[in-house]
């Protein structure tokens, strides 16, 4: 009968997103909020298809847990203190003044001065989860906005892991019934052996991050099962919650750590492109629980109270992020989306919320009224957005452009393959100030290349997640340089197909296979040899006699009439026989045409050969 049980709600909840999120998209209202209002239509307060989402919130909130992991993976220790204006000057200043002020509101209102600290602080963590889908959706992140806010969401994901720790300092001389004892297995050890825990657990994650997991990485990849390494990249995110929670912190947050040790692995790309997936859906389930968990009848019983506090908690927040940002001199219309895009409450809110209650800092009313506020503030998020866009008179992607690059790390360029045909291209690219991201589907060459100091990145390049997770999206240029002719040719056409802006420039390993790369929609094809044989053709007539010009002039007629011949036949591939007899026809003519023009080269003098350079 459980199976039974499970088997519908699998139904219902996929059903609902299916149907819910394409409407809310299809309406420009985002899938985060299709995700809620299908959570509202099938929970208990609505047609009932659900019941208590206690339960199931506890697996969904695994989305946030992978989302900062991910998170994590892009922020490389290096970015972060070069954002250190944005991450703790911002970040910590929005914190702090929205934290006071809604305490402050909470004073107002009749709570205690720990309950008001408490609920003031809780409710000044905005919803990563929401901010960041719906900025990626509407294109957003790589504006100014999309700085301060990301910046601002990091630190509020750090900041509470002090949330944790103060919650049961706060508790003191609380009377705590029998099931709402303090979280994690050491809980009833005293404070010394707790923080020595805590501590002890970031620095496995540290060392486990840096000494254990890439050799691990590595020996799987050399297996060449997807599997298996997607399998591995769920094992380390759930071992390192699990590892939290026994120390009683965030899950969430032991997965972010683990992220920024990761940052810098050569894995980094495979991990993002595994894990994707199940972010996504993990995500869904978790906003369809928010959304089935909103107490509908507190809109009939408490509607004024509830309206109020969520409007409270909107214009508060949305004032003090707008100064605050206008005060770290963030432009006015930046400042403004930032400030309408963070007004909610956040998915830690819940967590939080419930160990508040279960401690006795806040009642329990107190506590339901507030998890109500903050799922319908985080309902309205994509609303309030859409109607800032309507109320703004140009495009919210015409905002201005960071001016902190550290979060700006778009590649212009992505090089799959980095043996010796794409190791001089991207150098090339590098010396000359542009950003690469660099992919290899060897573990053994990535490793070789990373102790010289490159950049290089383990993976698959024709997979379309991991050329995604590789800034596809954004960067300006592909440069397919892999040595497996199929592979490459499935890379043109992925890249070509879902990135129609990329340009692409193809290695070719001869005609034929130049010629299948074009077909496939690359760009500019080059083949791996005929550079290298001309040069070492020009090097050879110089030692059979020929002046230094001389030598340098034959081998540009040879590749002018080279290149005349390649788009000769061009006209005629894809039939074998026709190709067959032009390239013989077109290769006489062509040698001809040729030899003609190498023995005019010769007879001139050699200050007329130069005058042709």
């Amino acid at each position: 009968m459980e199976g039974a049980n499970l088997l519908k709600l699998a139904l219902v909840y996929l059903a609902s997103g299916v149907i819910a999120v394409p409407i809310a998209k299809r309406l420009g209202l985002g899938s985060v909020l299709g995700y809620l209002i299908a959570g509202v239509a099938i929970g208990p307060f609505a047609l009932h298809l659900v019941g208590d989402q206690t339960e199931i919130m506890h697996f969904a909130e695994f989305g946030v847990v992978i989302m900062l992991f991910l998170i994590g993976l892009e922020v490389r220790p290096s970015v972060l203190w070069n954002m250190r204006g944005v991450f703790f000057g911002l970040g910590g200043a929005q914190v702090a003044a929205t934290g006071l002020a809604l305490t402050a509101a909470g004073l107002a209102m009749g709570l205690d001065l720990r309950a008001a600290v408490t609920l003031g602080f809780i409710l000044s963590i905005s919803s990563t989860a929401i901010v960041l889908q719906t900025f990626q959706e509407k294109g957003l992140m790589h504006t100014a906005a999309g700085t301060a806010a990301f910046g601002i969401l990091l630190f509020q994901d750090v900041s509470t892991i002090p949330m944790f720790a103060a919650l049961p300092l706060l508790a003191l001389g609380t009377v705590i019934g029998p099931d709402t004892q303090p979280q994690g297995m050491l809980a009833n050890f005293p404070a010394g052996v707790q923080a020595l825990a805590v501590l002890a657990a970031v620095l496995l994650i540290i060392g486990a991050g840096r000494y254990l997991t890439r050799p691990a990485f590595r020996f799987i990849a050399n297996t060449h099962s997807r599997d298996i390494f997607t399998a591995a990249a769920l094992l380390l995110v759930i071992a390192v919650a699990l590892l939290m929670e026994t120390v009683g912190l965030s899950p969430a947050l032991g997965a972010f750590l683990a992220g920024v040790v990761l940052a810098d692995s050569e894995f980094r790309r495979e991990l993002e492109g595994d894990i994707e997936p199940f972010r996504g859906l993990l995500l869904g389930l978790f906003f369809i629980s928010v959304g089935a968990g909103i107490n509908l009848g507190l809109f009939t019983t408490q509607p004024g109270t509830l309206v109020a506090f969520v409007l409270g908690l909107i214009i508060i927040k949305a004032i003090v992020i707008y100064v605050v940002a206008r005060i770290f001199h963030v432009e006015g219309r930046a400042a403004t989306l930032t400030a309408v895009a963070l007004a909610q409450g956040g998915e830690f809110a819940f967590v939080l919320l419930g160990i508040a209650s279960a401690s006795g800092i806040i009642t329990a009313g107190i506590s339901e009224l507030a998890t109500g506020a903050v799922a319908t503030s985080m309902a309205l998020t994509p609303i309030l957005l859409k109607g800032y866009q309507r109320w703004c008179s140009s495009s919210l992607s015409s905002l201005p452009q960071p001016t902190n690059e550290a979060f700006n790390d778009r590649p212009d360029a992505i090089v799959a393959g980095f043996g010796r045909f794409g190791q001089i291209a991207a150098r090339l690219l590098i010396v000359n100030g542009f950003k690469t991201s660099t992919l290899d589907s060897s573990a053994e060459q990535v490793e070789l290349v990373r102790r010289f100091g490159r950049r290089v990145y383990y993976g698959d390049a024709t997979r379309l997640d991991l050329l995604r997770a590789s800034g596809a999206a954004e960067a300006k240029l592909l440069i397919v340089a892999i040595d497996d002719r199929d592979q490459a040719e499935t890379l043109v056409e992925v890249a070509a197909r879902h990135f129609p802006h990329l340009k692409i420039l193809a290695r070719a390993y001869d005609r034929r296979h130049a010629y299948r790369l074009l077909e496939k929609g690359a760009h500019v094809v080059e083949r791996e040899t005929f550079e290298a044989g001309l040069t070492l053709g020009a090097e050879a007539l110089k030692a059979l006699g020929l002046k230094d010009a001389q030598a340098t002039q034959a081998t540009r007629l040879f590749r002018r009439h080279d290149e005349k011949m390649f788009d000769a036949l061009a006209q005629v591939w894809g039939d074998e026989e026709r190709f067959i007899v032009a390239s013989k026809e077109t290769s006489e003519r062509m040698n001809e045409l040729l030899a003609a023009d190498i023995q005019s080269m010769l007879k001139e003098p050699a200050d007329a050969v130069r005058n042709t350079r």
